[in-house]
């Protein structure tokens, strides 16, 4: 799903791939997470009335990066944020 940019620099030729971010960290995980079809594009689509999540990674309530974990902390631009997008993230 990556988008791949090739440049040519003198004789060289550099590819590079650039993966799409996703809504979500492709770590975060709740109980509704498993019931649904497709990619998670809102809060809504993670939290039930327990509004419990966890990480993947961490299997705690905490992040690799000491944050807690929620759909509205577990987002780009977080230090363990990795796209739904890249290979082998889900």
């Amino acid at each position: 799903m990556a988008n791949e940019t090739v440049s040519q620099e003198g004789s060289r030729v550099i590819t590079t791939s650039v993966v799409p971010e996703s809504a979500f960290c492709s770590s975060l995980r709740s109980k509704k997470f498993f019931m649904i079809d497709e990619l998670p594009t809102e809060s809504s689509q993670y939290l039930d009335a327990s509004n419990h999540c966890w990480c993947r990674l961490s299997q705690q309530v905490i992040g690799p990066d000491g944050g807690a974990v929620h759909p509205d902390a577990c987002v780009t631009g977080r230090e363990c944020y990795s796209s739904a997008f890249e290979a082998g993230a889900l």
